[in-house]
């Protein structure tokens, strides 16, 4: 059975100016992502806070350690002179993604940040809010071991003002990610 509990605002006001963080589009994946989490039978606890996507600054709204804290970056990765894939690569909060580990597990020949515009694209979410899970198939899901030492992870949950603290047992279960060692 799944656990819902919604913490209170932990922030005073609205820091974005009017701006929720939760507009259409990310409404939307929001209620993708509860879905799933809910016919899985996923533990989680929403937490509502003052907008705010920066790792550092989100995680001190939530109460949560950096190292629990779910960052997720898509990174580009260039497969020989025609071929280009994407990666959502997750890692803990308090360390970077390691581009150069990411380009030689997909043998690739040359890797970047991916642009905010493709990156948002293929994860259905604002910069900030971005979900460690891949809805779409051109973005594979690489999670780095060291996130996934905690009992439970934290994240922005495809909106600004909200996030989530899910079980890690949960989340490797109904988010099936490559483990890898990503985090620099």
């Amino acid at each position: 059975m799944s656990e819902h509990e919604t913490q209170g605002s932990t922030g005073a006001g609205d820091a974005a100016g009017g701006e929720t963080g939760a507009g259409e589009p990310e409404q939307a994946m929001y209620e993708r992502l509860i879905a799933l989490l809910d016919a899985e039978g996923a533990q989680y606890r929403t937490i509502d806070h003052a907008p705010e996507g920066a790792t550092e600054l989100v995680s001190e709204l939530r109460g949560n350690s950096l190292g629990q804290a779910a960052k997720c970056i898509v990174v580009m990765v260039k497969v020989g002179k025609k071929v280009t894939r994407y990666v959502l690569a997750v890692v803990p909060g308090d360390r970077r993604v390691d581009i150069g580990a990411v380009k030689g597990l997909l043998e690739g020949t040359y890797a970047s940040f991916a642009s905010r515009d493709i990156a948002e694209r293929l994860a259905g979410s604002v910069s900030g809010t971005v979900l460690p899970f891949s809805f779409d198939e051109r973005l594979e899901l690489v999670v780095d071991p060291d996130l996934l030492a905690h009992d439970e992870i934290f994240f922005n949950a495809a909106r600004l003002d909200r996030s989530l603290a899910l079980s890690v047992k949960d989340y490797v279960r109904i988010a099936a990610p490559r483990t890898e060692a990503i985090a620099g």
